[in-house]
C-alpha cells in the first residue's frame, strides 16, 4: 500500500506490517484503543458528504512465501510495552482470509467540505473524516478531523476559528502549508496542544487581520492541510517532546498577549441585532 502526502492510512488492531520510505519522511501517528475507527455520522447530511466510502482504498491481496539470512524480528505491543521476537519466515505469509478486516487508505484532497453559507460557524465537527466513539454518545475517544482548501462566504462573521474552550483535548498538527489561524511559527510537522477547559483560538495578527476584511466570498486554506487528533481523553506529553527534543516553542503563549478587548456594550442598540 503507497501512502503519499496528504493521505492517511489505518492499520487496524494486531495486524503485522513493516514501513518502507524513499527518503527523509515525516509524518502523524494516532493510537486508538478498544474500538475502531469508523466513519462518523451524517444525521442531516444525509447520505453523501465529508470523506465518501467509496474514495476509501485497500490493498490487494499479496503473501510472500521467503526466508531472509538472519531471520525477520516481529516486534509486539503489549501494555504499553515492546517485545521481540524472531522467526525464520516471513510473517507475511497468509495467503487469503475471510471477511473484510484490511488495513485502508485515504487521499484528504477527496473530503468533501461542508460550510456555512449565511452567517456564523458550523459546529466544527462537519470537519470529521474519522471518528473513534466512546460509549457516550457525541464524545469520541478519538476525533480525526482537517481542515482544507475551501469557500468562506459567511456574512456578519468573524470567519477565522472562533475563540473557545471545550471538554476535548485538542492536538493539532500541519501536513502542508500555513494554518490560517496561527500564519507564524506553526510549520508543517509540527504540534500543539491545547488541553481539555484550555481558552485559545486565532492569535493576534489572525484577529486584526479577519476582523478588518472586507467580507467578500474568499478561498480559505488553498496549498495547506491542517488536522486535528480531538480526544474526550487527557494527553500528556512525554519527556523527549518537553526537554530531549529540543523543539519546544517556550514563547508560543505570546501569540495572544496583544489581543486588546473590543467589548462595547452601549455602542449598538439591540434592535440592530436582528
Amino acid at each position: 500500500m503507497l501512502v503519499q502526502p496528504n493521505e492517511i492510512c489505518v492499520i487496524q488492531r494486531g495486524m503485522w506490517f513493516s514501513i518502507d520510505v524513499f527518503e527523509e519522511t515525516r509524518g502523524y501517528i494516532l493510537e486508538v484503543y478498544g474500538v475502531h475507527f469508523e466513519l462518523p455520522d451524517l444525521g442531516p447530511i444525509g447520505a453523501n458528504g465529508l470523506a465518501n466510502p467509496r474514495d476509501f482504498l485497500i490493498p490487494v491481496a499479496w503473501y510472500e512465501d521467503r526466508q531472509v539470512p538472519g531471520g525477520y524480528t516481529v516486534i509486539n505491543k503489549y501494555q504499553g510495552k515492546l517485545f521481540a521476537a524472531k522467526q525464520l519466515v516471513s510473517p507475511f505469509n497468509v495467503v487469503a482470509w475471510h471477511g473484510n478486516y484490511t488495513p485502508y487508505k485515504y487521499n484528504l484532497e477527496n473530503f468533501m467540505v461542508i460550510n456555512s453559507v449565511a452567517f456564523d460557524h458550523a459546529d466544527p465537527s462537519i470537519f470529521t473524516v474519522l471518528t473513534a466513539k466512546s460509549v457516550r454518545p457525541g464524545v469520541a475517544i478519538a476525533d480525526f478531523v482537517i481542515f482544507p482548501p475551501r469557500w468562506g462566504v459567511a456574512d456578519k462573521t468573524f470567519r477565522p476559528p472562533y475563540y473557545h474552550r471545550n471538554c476535548m483535548s485538542e492536538f493539532m498538527g500541519l501536513i502542508r502549508g500555513h494554518y490560517e489561524a496561527k500564519q507564524g511559527g506553526f510549520l508543517p510537522g509540527g504540534g500543539s496542544l491545547h488541553s481539555a477547559m484550555t481558552p485559545h483560538g486565532p492569535d493576534a495578527d489572525c484577529f486584526e487581520k479577519a476582523s478588518k476584511a472586507k467580507l467578500a466570498p474568499e478561498r480559505i486554506a488553498d496549498g495547506t492541510m491542517a488536522f486535528m487528533f480531538e480526544s474526550s481523553l487527557n494527553l500528556a506529553v512525554t519527556k523527549w517532546g518537553l526537554k530531549t527534543s529540543n523543539c519546544l516553542d517556550e514563547n508560543y503563549y505570546k501569540c495572544w498577549e496583544p489581543l486588546k478587548s473590543h467589548f462595547t456594550p452601549n455602542s449598538r442598540k439591540p434592535a440592530e441585532f436582528n
